[in-house]
């Protein structure tokens, strides 16, 4: 009896590291695992660093349909993959120094005609600081989401500085007057 205890409890004891092993796995071998501070912001709103081609087919599989990119520059080669993943797409050229309430106004509307249509949305810049920025000051401004819940989520990837915190408070005062 005492040996088919032992026989029983080093089972349990080997399928459970087993077991535990293969969900780390998959959560470390996950397409999206090595996507820069990516985050599900709400159900049909994700945001992330810049994503490559699999990251984006990933998020394609995953039900996301269009995107919105926060980094200034030329983005031809984000556009033509787009185009060649059928994905819908949208530049907000975000400048680091000098974020305005006409980029955020820009995201608004580019969010509203997205989120009026089937699918998620996808808001990336680099790093997805300016994206955290920019899906916190939507949910709270667009969605009248808790202050507390999106900010913590933002606040998870990273503490705006002091330009970006005025660009918070800028953004927090035009949209309270209405």
């Amino acid at each position: 009896m005492k040996n088919t205890l032992f026989q029983f409890l080093a089972g349990c004891f080997f399928t459970a590291i087993s077991l535990s092993t293969q969900a780390s796995d998959t959560v470390e071998h996950s397409p999206l695992a090595d996507l820069k501070n990516y985050q599900v912001n709400t159900a049909r709103m994700v945001s992330s660093g810049l994503p490559n081609r699999q990251h984006f087919e990933t998020l394609k599989s995953q039900g996301v349909t269009h995107v919105i990119d926060l980094i200034p520059g030329d983005r031809a080669d984000e556009i033509a993959m787009m185009e060649a993943l059928g994905l819908g797409y949208h530049n907000v050229q975000v400048d680091w120094e000098n974020p305005t309430l006409a980029n955020f106004d820009d995201y608004v509307l580019s969010m509203q005609q997205s989120l009026s249509k089937d699918g998620k949305t996808l808001t990336h810049c680099r790093l997805n600081w300016r994206g955290a920025v920019f899906t916190y000051l939507y949910r709270v401004t667009q969605l009248n989401e808790s202050e507390q819940s999106a900010r913590q989520d933002m606040l998870a990837i990273w503490q705006p500085n002091e330009t970006w915190q005025a660009f918070i408070d800028q953004v927090k005062a035009k949209y309270q007057q209405h």
